[in-house]
């Protein structure tokens, strides 16, 4: 079975820094712990507000990486310059408010397709992958397909939430049945937002799923076990919950 890919999402490290300012902890630290303890890749959300990842850590992260930059963005002018001048291996167009203390559901690409056609084909001009943010919906996926987007990323915290077995049943079939129109339309196909070590294991199992992206629980968690443990054995239990796929 295909190896299932965790991109670790840093964003809350500097959370925590900039809750008090200075440099501590370091964004590119972490990063660095993440690559030790099994992440395949790092995910950064640098906001128009710069509420956790600044600037300077998007400068220092592409310079010093050694594994895979997923760099989220806003679809605005700014955040396609700053991309465009670090070229970082991936990049994952969000909705963003200001208002909002995470991303809250997925991008509409069916309402804002000719606005959003500009920033994908700048990116890809660049050999930079284009995801996005979706809700696993088959309409938006071929809206995103129409694009030419490499990657989408499915908004699965509906699934992490669900209170009721029936509910997160629901949701997983959801997003089942989204990768599969995924796969079909040949575009690779990711998970994130609200993924623990409780509800890791059903998403892990789906085949087609390629890349699960984990940031504030791992975050969260690290504070209790440290953060290579914490990666650790969340990479643990993605690649337990893979094996149990049969064979095809």
């Amino acid at each position: 079975m295909k190896h299932l890919r965790l991109g670790v999402n840093i964003d809350h490290v500097a959370t925590i820094r900039n809750a008090r300012g200075g440099v501590h902890p370091d964004p590119l630290r972490a990063a660095k712990m993440a690559e030790e303890a099994g992440a395949d890749g790092i995910t950064a959300h640098l906001r128009e507000d710069r509420r956790h990842i600044a600037d300077g850590d998007i400068t220092k992260l592409a310079a010093n990486l050694s594994i895979p930059l997923n760099f989220e963005m806003a679809a605005t002018q700014e955040m396609l310059d700053i991309a465009l001048m670090h070229t970082p291996h991936a990049a994952c167009l969000v909705p963003e408010k200001r208002e909002e203390r995470t991303t809250e559901g997925g991008l509409d690409v069916v309402g804002s397709k000719d606005a959003l056609a500009y920033y994908v084909s700048s990116l890809r001009s660049k050999n930079i992958r284009v995801s996005l943010f979706i809700e696993p919906d088959a309409k938006q996926l071929e809206a995103a397909a129409d694009l030419g987007a490499d990657i989408v990323e499915f908004h699965v915290g509906p699934f992490c939430d669900a209170v009721s077995g029936d509910k997160q049943a629901a949701e997983l079939k959801r997003i089942q049945q989204g990768a599969e129109v995924a796969e079909k339309l040949g575009i690779e196909c990711h998970c994130g937002h609200g993924l623990t070590y409780d509800t890791v294991a059903p998403i892990a199992q789906i085949p087609t799923v390629v890349e699960l992206n984990i940031g504030h629980f791992l975050i969260g968690e690290a504070i209790f076990s440290g953060l290579v443990p914490a990666i650790q054995k969340m990479r643990h239990l993605m690649d337990e919950a893979r094996a149990q796929i049969p064979e095809a």
